[in-house]
């Protein structure tokens, strides 16, 4: 597929086909529409943004970036709801009192998309490499959306609902079942090791940063199994498991790094089992 398509959404490889349609509007618009309006609320009630330039900047430096970039590799300029996705992204991911770490986040994100890949797909999702590098290369100017929700359980619900019914519509909502449903149980597992209480352990996927990480993240087709929904659903628990692992290690980023360090193994044993021909691939397979 080419790098045109949605981070969210599964297009046909046929780049001329009639794009799908969900509730009459065109599913490339969906996810960004649904992440708008996540921003709008958390912005709104409990102000979860840096700044609206600093957004805005990372927003069009992934619309440029993908513009420029996908006339350069294909000869066209691609659709550009997969760029907006990850430039609102990387806004309400990174918190930072300087422009220059949206920036350029936002430009490792664009690029991986297009000099990281292996046939035809990119390796790593967008948003999951440019806030993993950041965080990772700059601590010192980066930090990651946490609590600035509040965790209000309102506005977890509201976002939940929406998320779901519009994950399920599009024929994904097993791979954030999965993932929610591990880390629970890995909660509670961390919650007997380590002797904290469970509602510590669980915590975390009540936040804005959950949110966003299994509605988006976790769900790019483009960075996931293709072989089946078994084996979406194994690299969901997978990555669960690695975060859980980086968790009792005391990794306070552990869902993006957890993500960065399989999806692209993920990848490649796709890649390696589909070019083979092979009925199934080995995460399959141990399904």
């Amino acid at each position: 597929m080419s790098p045109d398509t949605p981070d969210m959404i599964t297009i046909a490889e046929n780049t001329e086909a009639i794009p799908p349609k969900l509730w009459h509007i065109d599913a490339r618009f969906i996810a960004p529409i649904f992440i708008t309006l996540i921003l709008l609320a958390g912005q709104l009630s409990f102000g979860i943004l840096e700044s609206y330039p600093q957004t805005l900047a990372a927003i069009a430096i992934s619309v440029a970036l993908e513009m420029t970039l996908g006339k350069i590799f294909t000869g066209k300029i691609p659709h550009l709801a997969s760029a907006y996705i990850t430039g609102i992204s990387v806004g309400i991911l990174i918190r930072s009192p300087f422009f220059w770490p949206f920036i350029l986040c936002a430009a490792l994100s664009i690029t991986s998309k297009y000099v990281l890949r292996l046939k035809d797909r990119h390796v790593w999702n967008p948003s999951n490499f440019g806030v993993s590098a950041m965080l990772f290369l700059a601590p010192f100017a980066v930090a990651s959306l946490s609590i600035q929700w509040g965790n209000n359980i309102w506005a977890l619900l509201t976002i939940w609902m929406i998320g779901s019914i519009i994950i399920y519509r599009l024929k994904r909502f097993h791979i954030t079942l999965t993932y929610v449903v591990s880390f629970l149980v890995f909660s509670l597992l961390r919650s007997f090791v380590t002797d904290h209480a469970f509602l510590a352990e669980v915590a975390p996927i009540t936040g804005p940063m959950y949110q966003l990480f299994v509605f988006f993240m976790i769900t790019d087709p483009k960075t996931t199994i293709r072989t089946s929904v078994k084996a979406q659903c194994v690299f969901a628990f997978v990555v669960a498991a690695v975060e859980s692992v980086l968790r009792l290690f005391e990794v306070v980023h552990a869902p993006y790094y957890a993500l960065f360090l399989v999806g692209p193994i993920a990848t490649i044993v796709d890649v390696y089992w589909l070019s083979r021909g092979a009925n199934e691939s080995p995460l399959q397979a141990a399904a």
